[in-house]
Parts: C-alpha cells; sequence; structure tokens
C-alpha cells in the first residue's frame, strides 16, 4: 500500500514543525526517515499515522485520503520506542490483543499467534509475561502485535532506540529479513545512520521541518543534494574553500560560475583522503597527531599547516605498506572531493560541485 504526503505542514504555536512536506512511499518499501532531533521525522511518522493532524496538506494511503480519518479505521501499525506492551498479558495475549478487539475467531486467533511467533522466532516463550524477557524479545513481540491485524502499512517511531548496540544490530537485520517476508509498507524513525543505511529501501533525510533529500541509501551517501546532507549521513572532513585542496578547481566549474573560493566549503570523506609518505602534485602536508587502530581499518588524525585538524581512513594492509607514526609529516590528497555554497556566505544557493579525479 502507497504512501503519499502532499503538501503537509504543521504548526505547534509558532514553531513550524513540518514544512510543506512532499513525499512518496512505494508499495512494499521500506522507507526510513532520518534526521537530527527536531528535525521534523518523527511529527511526519505521527501524521501519516494520524496521532498528529496536519495544519494543511493530505495524507493518501493507498489512494484514499486519510487525513481526517479516525484512527481506528486508517489499519496502520505502530511500533513505540518502548515497547508498550501490556505487562499483565503474556506474549500470546499481548500478540492477540488486536485480533480480539476485532472479535476474530479464537481459531484464527491462536493460528496467527503462532505464525507470528515463529516468524519473530518466538516460539515456545508465547506464555511468558514481558517481564520475563529481554528488551530485544520485547521488541520482537511489539512488531508481531502491530503485524497481527494485517495492517495497511507499518510505522516504527525509533523502534530501537533503547536497546543497547550489540542488540540494536542483531534486530536490524532481523527487521531486514522479516521485511523482505512480509512486504508490508513500512516506515520508520531513525537518528542512526548506519541503521538508516543497513536497513531501508530509501532514505528520506529531514532538517528543521523539511525533506533535504530522498534516495537510496548509496544515492543519498554518493551524492548529497546538500551540504546538510554531506554532514550528516556518514563521517566527513569539512575545510574552507581557501584551504587549496585541488588547487581552485572550483573556479573551472561551470556549474556555479565564478564563486570564490572564500564562499565555499570542500567536504572530503576520510576514507577519499589519500596519505602519501613523500611529496607529490598537489599534495599538502600535514602532521600526524594521532593514530587510531579500530581493527578493519586504521583513522589517522592530522592537523593540517593552519591548524585544522583532518580525518583520514586507510586499511590494515596500506598502513601496513606506508609506515607512519605521530609527530610525522605526511602529505595529503584528496581522491573525491565535494564543494558546496557555504551558508554562511548568504550570497548564493546551496548548489553542489562535484570533483572527481
Amino acid at each position: 500500500m502507497s504512501i503519499t504526503v502532499d503538501q503537509v505542514n504543521k504548526h505547534f504555536g509558532s514553531y513550524h514543525a513540518l514544512v510543506d512536506i512532499n513525499l512518496t512511499v512505494p508499495d512494499g518499501k521500506l522507507v526510513a526517515l532520518l534526521g537530527p532531533s527536531g528535525s521534523g521525522k518523527s511529527t511526519l511518522l505521527r501524521a501519516i499515522a494520524g496521532l498528529e493532524p496536519p495544519d494543511t496538506g493530505r495524507i493518501i494511503i493507498n489512494g484514499q485520503d486519510t487525513t481526517h480519518l479516525d484512527i481506528r479505521r486508517r489499519n496502520i501499525g505502530f511500533v513505540f520506542q518502548h515497547y508498550a506492551l501490556f505487562k499483565h498479558l503474556t506474549v500470546r495475549q499481548n500478540i492477540a490483543f488486536g485480533l480480539d478487539i476485532r472479535k476474530r475467531s479464537p481459531k484464527q486467533i491462536k493460528d496467527k499467534v503462532e505464525e507470528l511467533l515463529r516468524l519473530i522466532q518466538l516460539q515456545g516463550l508465547g506464555d511468558r509475561y514481558p517481564s520475563q524477557l529481554s528488551g530485544g524479545q520485547r521488541q520482537r513481540v511489539a512488531l508481531a502485535r502491530a503485524l497481527a491485524i494485517e495492517p495497511q502499512v507499518l510505522l516504527l517511531d525509533e523502534p530501537f532506540g533503547a536497546l543497547d548496540a550489540k542488540v540494536r544490530k542483531e534486530l536490524r537485520s532481523w527487521l531486514r529479513r522479516l521485511h523482505d517476508e512480509v512486504h508490508v509498507t513500512s516506515v520508520f524513525v531513525t537518528h542512526d545512520q548506519e541503521e538508516a543505511m543497513e536497513v531501508a529501501d530509501e532514505i528520506v533525510v529531514m532538517n528543521q521541518g523539511k525533506i533535504e533529500q530522498v534516495g537510496s541509501p548509496q544515492e543519498v551517501y554518493d551524492h548529497p543534494a546538500t551540504s546538510f546532507v554531506m554532514e550528516f549521513v556518514g563521517e566527513v572532513n569539512i575545510l574552507p574553500g581557501t584551504a587549496g585542496f585541488l588547487d581552485g578547481s572550483v573556479k573551472n566549474t561551470t556549474s556555479i560560475p565564478n564563486v570564490p573560493p572564500s564562499h565555499t566549503q570542500v567536504f572530503i570523506r576520510p576514507h577519499d583522503l589519500e596519505i602519501h609518505a613523500e611529496n607529490e602534485a598537489q599534495a599538502k602536508p600535514a602532521i600526524v597527531k594521532r593514530i587510531i587502530h579500530l581493527g578493519w581499518e586504521i583513522l589517522v588524525e592530522l592537523e593540517l599547516p593552519d591548524g585544522r585538524e583532518i580525518l583520514a581512513n586507510m586499511s590494515r594492509e596500506k598502513f601496513a605498506r606506508l609506515p607512519i607514526e605521530s609527530g610525522q609529516v605526511v602529505y595529503i590528497k584528496p581522491r573525491h572531493a565535494r564543494y558546496f555554497i557555504d551558508p554562511k556566505s548568504n550570497a548564493y544557493n546551496s548548489v553542489p560541485v562535484v570533483v572527481n579525479r
């Protein structure tokens, strides 16, 4: 079932929480609303659910305008961050709750509950109470309860936010597998970039109540539409255009002609920064301040001549071939960089300029 958000606005007093939101979630897709606190992602999710009716605009689900439709008639499954399970009910009874309300037959309820217990891999735990389960198991039960009513869409508001890092990672993989099996159109809220990249088919990046970009994880990471997306999704070094990287290539672009480096910022991913022991053409000197061994890769903290700090990643193999140590002068240059207009300049639109080598 597809979801269409058409020109939606939402205010809380003088605060404009959602600004002219237009979004389409295709049928059967798993979509992440990604952004920092206060970006509007949870408000948008609640607007789709009917918990926060928009001031203007429409919410359309499967072709039906549900903007003013009673929540109970929307057939939406909603999963909260803190489980919201009934403590006095067993796992089976929690999962069956929505089916009981809908007056399904005992056999239908029993069959559906057993099917969902298998789906969430909690067979044999149906007679336990929530207090007898781990956090990850409780969240699986919450998901099963939401799926029991066979909703048109499934909405999840930071479903793994209350769990520790290891359990979060396990449940992310499980949620992706679950979605591939049930294929219900799903939207989940997260502020965790890695979570969105790992789980979602599409990512909607939000900031200050607006949508900055919609795209696949690869599109959002490799082709960010704005400086905010570039900075928020993945690690990145941000330097002024006057730092001298790429020898002023921004002047030669036709995308933003005649923009001086003083009005630009250059964005370089740490894995796109090469480190050389000897000076090379277009390379810049830097001092190695710290070397951090992360197991699968090496993170190098560097200091430029003007005192600015910059990060670079390299593989263990490259590090072994290029032994470096703290205090050593090395030479760096980017394999790939992206320029954006500095928003503080107030003189130009935020138009990206890509420089590939």
